[in-house]
């Protein structure tokens, strides 16, 4: 059997600013397998690490720019963004109550205050140079960069970057971007996200021609991951934060589990029999 892998998801996000390089060292240091992460694009066609549309939550962008609301990431230049903070809301927010727990130093809540939004090239960089890996998540983007040529500007980063291939995954809602990935590049693997509507049922038939498919486990009972990878398929699901949850879908056979706590599922997916090299 092999084992489950821990993904961490938009990095380590419970102990550090989600989609910074600092939540990629603590899912490194947390010992996950790789780690997920958002790709956004600039106003000026610089890919950055974001996931909502908005910046205003995991950022000051209201204060700094107290006229521009909503925000969204797609009408800022990349200089613009660049003077923001991207780190201090953690400390402010607290989203997974890591810091209250004491499981967030003081060193490090002082050292995500000014943090930077980080871009693909830098995530790359760091993914490379750590010999890790990531899946890079190609997001709808918000006007007026619907129409954004993504897919290659990413694999046109990933050359400059020099990351080996095999190191890099692809996914995505957006299944024509997949289909466009594999005709540009057949050696990066791509992996089919599912379960974008909370309370629509998965179309599974859409996605029979994906080998590995990333289903939002809140759809994905335990027993249809049984079911799916005894029809030769990989499942991965997001986001199992539940130690309990996890245990079912790792003795389902899931390939992996997008989680915001890395820290809670790496000794229990290594406590499993076998292991797969990421």
């Amino acid at each position: 059997m092999n084992r489950t892998l821990v993904i961490a998801h938009r990095g380590a996000r419970s102990l550090a600013p989600e989609n910074t390089l600092a939540a990629a060292e603590k899912g490194l240091e947390a010992g996950a397998d790789l780690w997920e992460t958002d790709v956004g694009v600039t106003a000026d066609g610089v890919l950055i690490l974001f996931h909502d549309d908005s910046l205003k939550r995991t950022t000051n962008a209201p204060e700094v720019y107290p006229d521009r609301a909503p925000w969204t990431f797609t009408e800022f230049t990349f200089a613009e963004i660049e003077r923001l903070d991207a780190g201090s809301w953690f400390d402010r927010d607290d989203p997974f109550g890591q810091i209250a727990a004491g499981r967030v130093s003081p060193a490090d809540q002082a050292a995500y205050v000014g943090l930077k939004v980080p871009t693909v090239e830098e995530a790359l960089a760091f993914t490379r140079d750590h010999d890790w890996t990531v899946n890079i998540e190609l997001k709808r983007l918000p006007a007026p960069l619907e129409d954004f040529p993504i897919v290659p500007r990413f694999f046109e980063v990933m050359d400059r970057v020099g990351i080996a291939p095999e190191r890099v995954r692809l996914s995505s809602f957006e299944h024509r971007w997949l289909e466009e990935a594999r005709a540009l590049r057949p050696e990066v693997e791509v992996q089919a996200l599912v379960g974008y509507y909370r309370d629509r049922p998965i179309d599974w038939d859409a996605v029979a021609d994906y080998p590995t498919v990333n289903a939002r486990a809140a759809l994905t009972p335990p027993e249809k991951v049984r079911e799916l990878v005894a029809a030769g398929k990989k499942v991965n699901l997001f986001t199992v934060n539940d130690t309990g949850e996890a245990r079912a879908y790792i003795e389902a056979g899931a390939s992996g589990l997008f989680t915001d706590f890395p820290q809670d599922l790496v000794p229990l997916a290594r406590a499993t029999a076998g292991k797969e090299t990421p």
